[in-house]
């Protein structure tokens, strides 16, 4: 996957700190819509950085396809999957529909504390690094 991005700052001789816009399914094309009243937030990330690019400079990124859907399934996925694996545990058992509905609460719950913690583990393992692949 490949973005654009802006170096921050140099962090060593070998990364930098870029600043990548965070893509939604709108687009961001405000002009158009004006519906949401978000302006494209920006994420902080670690890149590689072999071609020595400086601060202020726009640059092409490229990240692991593979690894970004895993990280997008385990954060997603996993709440409505638990959500709905409790609910029909609960139907397919015969309990009520206040039970139903409270065991798959509970079961998303369980999916956004795991989700969480997942991040929080992804975080302090320096999170997904970009490679700066070329100038913009």
């Amino acid at each position: 996957m490949t973005q654009i991005a802006t170096v921050e700052r140099i962090i060593d001789n070998h990364y930098a700190e870029v600043s990548v816009p965070r893509k939604a399914a709108c687009g961001h094309d405000c002009e158009e819509c004006a519906g949401c009243g978000v302006s494209g937030a920006a994420v902080m990330a670690k890149a590689r950085n072999p071609i020595g690019a400086k601060p202020g400079q726009k640059v092409v990124v490229e990240s692991n396809t593979q690894k970004m859907l895993g990280i997008v399934a385990r954060v997603y996925l996993i709440p409505v999957v638990l959500f709905l694996v409790g609910y029909l545990l609960m139907v397919f058992t015969g309990f009520g529909v206040a039970l139903q509905y409270t065991v798959a609460i509970v079961g998303f719950l369980i999916g956004i504390a795991i989700a969480i913690a997942y991040d929080r583990k992804l975080r302090a393992q320096g999170g997904l690094v970009f490679t700066i692949v070329r100038l913009f």
